[in-house]
């Protein structure tokens, strides 16, 4: 007997079998869709777990690296310590604390040199009289008692005739700025002291001679800026001044105070104008030869970080040399 005919003699067994055949396919559906679930759960903690061991392992090596590269610092270090004591040990290491110590007494000794011979310029001599005496050669016969005699002026006698001018200028450097002056005129004002050593280059001096510095370039600069002004009323276009310091540096700070105390611009300063700056005595040398040769008047300003002036310098007619400290020199030399 087949199912069909039970089916059709039986319908309610019919639907029996169909609801039975129904659940059993759920059941199935269900099945299959669990077992999906966890593999897929399965796959996702592989996934995670793989990127937590890359993770470990990853900072594993870094700590490692860093272990490493901190040990070699310090071995580093040790070498450094090591070498540095070998060099402090050795004979370079002496010798350099020789030389340094040699080079400190060697400014000492050029500044207390440099205030002796200022000492010395400063002193006042007192003109001895030149007694020409006849040639014995001289066929003519001349009375012995008429013998000429011939003076030569001091040289704090050098600026007498020209006092007036400049103790007038002296008088309105005292005086408020005048920031509106023109060209070549002192546009800054003056203290007393500053006045004093001026007085005393011009008068005591006779322009030739070395000052004590204003303990710093730009006073220095600002003294000489008024000397300039003072110079160029007396001598007009007839004169140049001729600046020098061994530092670019030093030239350049030089000329911005000029340039602002004076009213001056950039065209002011060249071999052609009326201040030109050097780095080399030989080049000042030259320059003022070649004034004298055209009758113009050389000005020369020594800075006061030099340690000596060339001896070439000292023969011509002015000149002024700022005698810087110990202590001056050696802060200067440590800037540059």
């Amino acid at each position: 007997m087949t199912n069909k005919e039970i089916t059709n003699n039986n319908p309610e067994k019919e639907s029996i079998l169909e609801k039975t055949n129904s659940t059993g396919k759920d059941k199935e559906i269900n099945k299959k869709n669990s077992t999906q679930n966890k593999k897929v759960t399965l796959a996702n903690k592989k996934s995670t777990k793989s990127l937590e061991e890359i993770s470990s392992e990853i900072f594993s090596e870094l700590i490692l690296r860093k272990n490493t590269l901190t040990n070699e610092i310090k071995d580093l270090q040790a070498k450094k310590e090591k070498i540095d004591k070998d060099i402090e040990s050795n004979f370079k290491g002496q010798s350099d604390n020789i030389a340094k110590r040699v080079k400190g007494f060697q400014e000492y000794l050029t500044g207390a040199l440099q205030n002796l011979s200022q000492n010395v310029e400063k002193l006042e001599l007192v003109s001895q009289p030149i007694i020409v005496k006849p040639s014995p050669l001289d066929k003519q016969e001349k009375d012995p008692n008429n013998s000429e005699e011939v003076s030569a002026p001091a040289l704090s006698e050098t600026f007498k005739p020209d006092e007036k001018i400049i103790r007038s200028c002296f008088s309105t450097f005292l005086k408020q700025p005048d920031f509106y002056a023109e060209p070549w005129k002192l546009r800054r004002s003056l203290d007393s002291s500053d006045i004093d050593m001026m007085d005393d280059w011009f008068f005591n001096m006779g322009g030739r001679g070395s000052l004590e510095s204003r303990g710093s370039r730009q006073k220095n600069a600002l003294l000489s800026a008024g000397l300039i002004s003072i110079l160029g009323e007396l001598y007009g276009d007839q004169f140049q001044t001729l600046i020098l310091a061994s530092q670019p540096e030093r030239l350049g700070e030089w000329r911005r105070i000029l340039q602002d105390s004076l009213g001056l611009t950039r065209d002011d300063f060249g071999p052609n104008s009326g201040i030109v700056l050097f780095e080399r005595p030989e080049g000042v040398i030259e320059r003022a030869d070649r004034l004298e040769a055209n009758e113009e008047l050389p000005f020369i300003i020594v800075d006061a970080a030099e340690t000596s002036v060339e001896i070439p310098i000292l023969q011509f007619p002015l000149w002024l040399a700022f005698a810087g400290s110990d202590s001056e020199i050696f802060n200067d030399l440590e800037l540059n």
